[in-house]
């Protein structure tokens, strides 16, 4: 056999392993690539193999430990990739983003092998025609769609100038080259692959329903292969949220600097539709409720427009937060810089001018924002089971004495704050029987459609006008700041009846400029650790300016009274020294294939 052909098999094997849900074992181990074309099950396992590519938590370099390479957290050990990264230190041999590349070209291998031909979708997967159609129609939407996904990863991550002045992307692969064998691609132009996202998503909307959801079935007997059950998988409406965030970041400075408002338009419209679905269709008895709180642990939470599969009865991500004290891992710690972020109370800025929000630094945890309390564990903040009376744990960061603060123990915290956003209260390592939930990850939200939704209609016509969307971007950042918090808490700006937030009222009356810098920071609280401020950092700016910044966290004494504390809030931690505003094309990659171009500011990965 020639080398391509055990590639070949060796991937049917890899699909073996590692897709039990979709391929039944093989009793020999013998089947080769073509024979995949006999049995259905195999077919349909080319797309769901992609499924389970994608990650599930946010415990990783596409999550949290991102958000560590940006002005949000910082990591505490100083030999993780991500930390030298963001310090300008990471070498060839430390690559953390080698493995996304390879991933999701060996995703695209998969659905373009069921693409090619239109043989998957001419595969009878089921006797009868009508639960035929419905399952080859959904397979086929999904490979369009997943193909969209993974090439819209590439673009994210790995698109950027070139070393030869131009705006590159990746190579777009179409057809079922396998990414490993003997090939040599150029990367195509920025734009170039844009539209072979949107294309991938159109195609997809064709043949996908608009949702996976049980009552949007009118014939009965097609919940046999059509509905809920398919929740988790591309719809519809996910390749909506595929183009908003696909237009957003074509838009932003980085990569309009002739700033094209259709651009921004085409962000708007398609992150709107998204919104309409959820409002109206969506919006049924026990389904989404625009002012619920996130439950970070039910994988089925009706504010999710596209989520991971996900692990159950996990505790990574309370291990990687807590710090050692309370039997954690400490491994990363928010910023002062992100806890400045979060507004007061009655949603004025820390640092507004007539300090309306009475902001005291002498005790700068009280009177905050609801959302700060249910993201950051800060100095006397207290662990309670459930969000009730029952303590589990006190956070102690002062300096002279406190078990919690930073240096004390390697798993502590640099920054004297930890996290607590997707820590599950409920969780307490000491009870006789621990409880712990399932984990996943929510690739795309509500939320996120309406920040990219009132970010680009500002863009377009600015805070307060509705005539052009049937919504402004101003009742968008509503949503987000009425929303109720995990731990039960009333959000800042009811949307109806009327509107008491002030400062928003008032930042929109000043225009798009002063707008945009809400929205932005609305933005970074919202999505804090979910991996998004790294790249919206780069989208939003043109040069390294706002990419290298000293980093901060808390520097706290306990005063001799035992009882209060003083706080240094300008405590530097660390420094932000990037060398480029991308990320390299993976070195290997540009060892073995001659046509590639490196992205400016990697010279020596060249």
């Amino acid at each position: 056999m020639n080398t391509k052909v055990l590639l070949q098999i060796g991937l049917i094997i890899v699909l073996i392993s590692s897709c039990k849900n979709y391929l039944e074992p093989f009793p020999n181990g013998d089947r080769s690539s073509e024979d995949i074309w006999k049995y259905q099950e195999n077919i349909q396992g080319l797309v769901g193999r992609c499924y389970d590519n994608m990650a599930r938590n946010y415990n990783d370099n596409e999550g949290a430990y991102l958000d560590g390479a940006t002005d949000n957290a910082e990591i505490t050990s100083t030999v993780n990739a991500l930390h030298r990264l963001a310090t300008g230190t990471m070498t060839t041999g430390q690559d953390p983003f080698l493995t996304y590349w390879n991933r999701d070209y060996q995703s695209i291998y998969l659905v373009n092998l069921f693409l090619k031909d239109r043989r998957g979708y001419n595969t009878p997967f089921i006797i009868d025609q009508r639960m035929n159609d419905l399952v080859r129609r959904r397979l086929q939407g999904e490979a369009f769609a997943l193909r969209a996904w993974f090439q819209w990863d590439l673009l994210q991550k790995f698109g950027g100038e070139g070393m030869d002045g131009k705006m590159l992307g990746f190579p777009i692969i179409t057809t079922p080259v396998d990414p490993n064998g003997q090939i040599n691609f150029a990367r195509n132009t920025y734009d170039e692959c844009v539209a072979q996202i949107i294309a991938d998503c159109d195609s997809a909307y064709k043949y996908l329903p608009i949702a996976h959801r049980d009552f949007l079935v009118t014939v009965p007997g097609d919940l046999l292969y059509a509905g809920g059950k398919y929740w988790g998988r591309m719809d519809g409406i996910t390749t909506r949220a595929i183009k908003a965030n696909v237009y957003l970041t074509w838009a932003s400075p980085r990569f309009n600097p002739g700033n094209n408002i259709a651009r921004w338009d085409s962000a708007a419209v398609n992150a709107k539709k998204v919104m309409d679905f959820k409002l109206t269709r969506d919006n049924v008895t026990g389904g989404f409720n625009p002012v619920n709180a996130v439950n970070w642990f039910d994988p089925m939470f009706a504010g999710v427009v596209f989520p991971s599969r996900w692990v159950a009865t996990n505790e990574d991500m309370e291990k990687m937060f807590y710090p050692g004290g309370f039997q954690g891992n400490g491994v990363i710690g928010a910023t002062q810089d992100l806890v400045n972020a979060f507004p007061m109370a009655n949603g004025y800025p820390i640092d507004d001018p007539a300090n309306r929000g009475f902001y005291n630094p002498a005790n700068p945890y009280a009177g905050r924002d609801p959302r700060f309390y249910s993201t950051i564990f800060y100095n006397t903040a207290q662990s309670k089971k459930n969000n009730t009376g029952v303590l589990m744990y006190t956070f102690e960061n002062w300096s002279n004495g406190g078990k919690d603060a930073a240096g004390v123990k390697s798993s502590n915290s640099l920054t004297n704050y930890h996290i607590k956003k997707f820590v599950y209260m409920g969780l307490n390592w000491s009870d006789p029987t621990i409880s712990r939930l399932p984990h996943t990850k929510f690739f795309v939200r509500w939320a996120h459609m309406c920040l990219a939704f009132a970010e680009a209609a500002n863009q377009v016509v600015g805070p307060t006008d509705a005539s052009k969307y049937g919504m402004s971007a101003k009742t968008a950042i509503q949503y987000i700041r009425a929303r109720k918090t995990p731990d039960g808490a009333t959000g800042l700006s009811p949307v109806v009846p009327g509107n008491s937030d002030a400062y928003l009222t008032e930042v929109a009356a000043n225009g798009k400029t002063a707008f945009d810098v809400l929205v932005k920071n609305e933005r970074r609280i919202e999505t804090c650790f979910e991996g998004m401020r790294f790249f919206d950092l780069r989208r939003w700016t043109t040069d390294l300016t706002e990419l290298n910044k000293a980093i901060h966290g808390a520097s706290i004494t306990l005063n001799s009274d035992g009882k209060t504390f003083s706080y240094d809030l300008n405590y530097q931690v660390g420094n932000r020294t990037y060398l480029s505003a991308y990320l390299p094309i993976p070195y290997n990659e540009i060892l073995r294939m001659s046509k590639l171009v490196q992205n400016k500011g990697w010279d020596s990965w060249k």
